[in-house]
């Protein structure tokens, strides 16, 4: 297709409004809520006591499994077709802009709304030429009352090949470093594992942040880890394709004993031979002439 015609194809989809899809295939429940909780670290007592889900949990009830019985159509799937057809098969998500209208209630069945925005491109991005896409999804109750609300949007780009690549051209997928993550990459370049602290009540926390979750102070500080840590959990990632990576390749949360949990890739050891609970020592791998990852392999300190 060309450009003038997947444009074309976007404003038909934009053009039919808001589509509902089929209801949640379950209600709001206990156990999902406190699996949710424990997972987010968030101690709150409130939701269960009160029979209330966290309101970042929207999406939750209504995401497909990994077999379900049948899809709902929703004005952006051909668009998503037609775009990997034409080779933009790469994808990564720009933005999640949630907002809530009210707490979703134990026992309510959540229906889904899908509504197409907006197509954006071709545009040239360090990771490819693509398209920016832009859907909402609006979750309602079954007496039609809205609870939540996201706008979602993805750039959907041609990954170029290895063969694409120069030795001199930096690494696709660069890092944003602002002033609550630069000391985090300073410490890379140093062979350093820099973990944020509270410089107020010595609360440790990862991914940094300008503000501490327990005491609310603004004042930082950092601590170096020991580079020990445990797999928590992880990932076989096969699809889409990564610009600068060959698939498949595992993406690991890995558990520091200082407290924090890191998000890495486990490499030096075949996939099926990952499993949780090993034991696991930071890597340091340049990807490019200035970016350095920490990456995880197996092995004690």
């Amino acid at each position: 297709m060309t450009h003038e015609e997947l444009h074309e194809l976007a404003g038909k989809q934009a053009a039919l409004g808001e589509v509902r899809g089929t209801p949640a295939p379950d209600p709001v429940n206990v156990p999902m809520i406190r699996h949710w909780l424990t997972a987010m670290g968030d101690a709150n007592p409130a939701y269960l006591e009160k029979g209330l889900a966290p309101p970042a949990m929207a999406q939750v009830w209504t995401m497909q499994g990994l077999r379900p019985p049948a899809k709902d159509r929703s004005p952006v799937d051909d668009l998503m077709a037609a775009l990997n057809a034409n080779g933009y098969t790469g994808v990564v998500a720009t933005n999640c802009e949630q907002t809530y209208h009210r707490y979703a209630r134990v026992g309510e069945r959540l229906i889904p709304a899908t509504r197409f925005s907006d197509l954006a491109g071709p545009k040239r991005t360090a990771l490819g030429v693509g398209y920016f896409a832009t859907w909402n999804v609006t979750w309602y109750s079954e007496d039609d009352e809205p609870v939540a609300e996201m706008l979602f949007r993805v750039l959907k780009f041609r990954p170029p090949s290895p063969a694409d690549r120069t030795a001199a051209e930096p690494y696709p997928l660069q890092p944003a470093i602002n002033q609550d993550t630069a000391f985090f990459w300073e410490g890379v370049q140093q062979g350093e594992l820099r973990i944020q602290t509270c410089a107020d009540c010595g609360e440790l926390r990862h991914p940094p942040g300008p503000l501490c979750p327990h005491c609310r102070s603004v004042n930082r500080a950092h601590t170096v880890a020991t580079g020990e840590g445990t797999l928590y959990s992880y990932v076989v990632y096969h699809h889409p394709p990564v610009p600068g990576r060959e698939t498949p390749f595992v993406v690991g949360v890995v558990e520091l004993p200082e407290g924090v949990r890191i998000v890495g890739n486990v490499v030096d050891c075949p996939i099926e031979e990952v499993v949780i609970g090993m034991p696991l020592r930071v890597t340091y791998r340049s990807m490019d002439d200035r970016l350095v990852l920490p990456m995880w392999a197996p092995g004690e300190a």
